[in-house]
């Protein structure tokens, strides 16, 4: 069988924190003969792990490194990696994929208000425009 797996089962799979839904899940993803992770669903489970299970950003790549590795597993490999990239410099898994994905779809320069998130870009090289957020009234 050939699966798409929405970001509770990766979710459950790392954190272990339901046994019984936890192995059902690393059954499905082992017996599995494909399983397609979406970029959605990898920034998902990035901030689920981050926010509600506390887990460092060195955990989650582990783990997602991990599940990565293996040969089932299809997934944009080099959008995950610039997401990979930005989360082991301190940033959002998810402003590495947006980033990645924006020049490969043609944007010239990154634009946000995330100071971080800039500050990483222009170091990878990348043009960047830092919005100043609006003063308070």
């Amino acid at each position: 069988m050939r699966i798409t797996a929405d970001t509770n089962i990766l979710v459950r799979v790392a954190v272990n924190d339901d046994p019984e839904q936890a192995k059902r899940a690393r059954d499905l993803l082992r017996d599995a003969e494909t399983v397609v992770l979406t970029l959605a669903a990898l920034c998902e489970f990035v901030w689920v792990a981050r926010r509600g299970y506390r887990r460092q950003a060195a955990d989650i790549a582990d783990s997602m490194r991990e599940l990565l590795a293996s040969p089932l597993v299809v997934v944009d490999r080099s959008a995950a990696e610039a997401g990979l990239t930005f989360l082991a410099a301190g940033g959002d898994f998810a402003d590495g994929v947006i980033a990645f994905e924006g020049r490969r779809l043609g944007g010239e320069i990154f634009a946000s208000f995330d100071r971080r998130a800039v500050e990483l870009v222009s170091a990878q090289g990348g043009d960047v425009y830092l919005l100043e957020p609006a003063s308070p009234r």
